[in-house]
């Protein structure tokens, strides 16, 4: 089959499953090669050591440390500031909770008490009622948010609503961390700057592998004091890397980029709008904010596991749906051509 070269790859090849799919740019691909490296466990990697540099600045914090994923930023987070027994507070959504592998409680000994917020936003009236609930036993040490929300459909929790419940939190004693795998979709959605969402927290996890598009890669910031603690849980859990610095080169690139990630939100409208077009209330317009589109399979006009096998011989990639909802996700390595593809095979 011939496909047009307008596609982002020739060879008709698209995939829609997730932003953790993007392959590194030609760029990266070269600074990787030509990256300046050290042993990182020694804190000898000067590029790493300027990406941990460049990422706490970013979000406002004094220091960082480069993790190999996201889940183990946000299981060391969640180690430094729980004990075994405690609970962590959140919405019942968010990842650390849900598919980081039982993390939570296998690493940390800690369990969740959840509270019934929509799109992860908890409001200070949920803390307050959390908190009577639980009296001392069990104590709760942790609130952790998630932004953007993925579960949700990549949609954004305010700036505002995060600062009056995270001083409601604080007020009862409670560390809290940020989940922001995907804090700067929620930058470019919102018009608010990476720290300010970050000032809400004391730790915070962002990932450079997903729409930022490096290949691997995450960091955890906070304070100076925190992050040395962080350094040395990395160590035990595996995590203390050699010359890391091959793919911090790709990392900062990232970083640097980051605005671009507009043009997937771009997208995502057009994906949705295209959809909803071609088949009317197939898709909730108002809820698309970031790089996903969510879709309750029941309203495809052809059942899922059908679409699924006519879009793979047009070697299109989508996942099976989850939780009972289909999520489409745009990056960099789509664009409208596989857009109007995908759309077109629905029929």
């Amino acid at each position: 089959m011939n496909y047009p070269h307008a596609m982002a790859f020739s060879d008709g090849s698209a995939d829609f499953r997730s932003d953790t799919v993007t392959r590194p740019s030609e760029e990266m691909r070269r600074a990787m090669a030509a990256a300046e490296v050290g042993d990182d466990v020694y804190h000898d990697d000067p590029t790493v050591n300027a990406l941990e540099e460049e990422a706490a600045a970013v979000v406002g914090k004094e220091a960082s440390v480069f993790m190999p994923t996201g889940t183990m930023g946000n299981q060391i987070a969640v180690m430094l500031q729980t004990k075994p027994g405690d609970d962590v507070l959140a919405d019942p959504g968010v990842h650390v909770r849900n598919v980081e592998a039982g993390g939570p409680a296998a690493l940390s000994g800690v369990a969740f008490r959840t509270v019934d917020s929509t799109a992860g936003q908890v409001t200070p009236a949920q803390v307050e009622a959390a908190i009577a609930q639980a009296g001392f036993f069990p104590r709760i040490r942790l609130m952790i948010w998630e932004n953007t929300h993925n579960l949700s459909g990549g949609r954004v929790v305010p700036s505002e609503l995060m600062s009056e419940t995270s001083a409601t939190a604080r007020r009862h004693g409670l560390a809290i961390h940020l989940d922001g795998a995907r804090i700067f979709n929620a930058v470019v959605a919102s018009g608010v700057a990476a720290d300010i969402f970050a000032a809400t927290a004391d730790t915070v996890q962002f990932c450079f592998s997903k729409g930022l598009g490096a290949p691997v890669g995450s960091v955890l910031c906070g304070t100076q004091e925190m992050m040395g603690e962080a350094r040395y849980l990395r160590k035990r859990m595996g995590g203390g890397m050699r010359q890391a610095g091959v793919i911090a080169a790709a990392a900062r690139i990232a970083l640097r980029d980051r605005d671009r990630l507009k043009e997937d939100h771009e997208l995502a409208h057009y994906l949705a709008e295209s959809l909803d077009r071609a088949h009317p209330g197939l898709v909730d317009l108002a809820q698309v904010e970031t790089n996903m589109v969510q879709i309750q399979p029941e309203r495809l006009p052809r059942p899922l596991p059908e679409w699924r096998e006519a879009l793979a011989a047009e070697r299109i990639k989508i996942n099976p749906a989850f939780g009972g909802i289909l999520r489409l996700v745009t990056h960099r390595d789509v664009n409208r051509d596989d857009v109007d593809r995908l759309v077109r095979s629905l029929g």
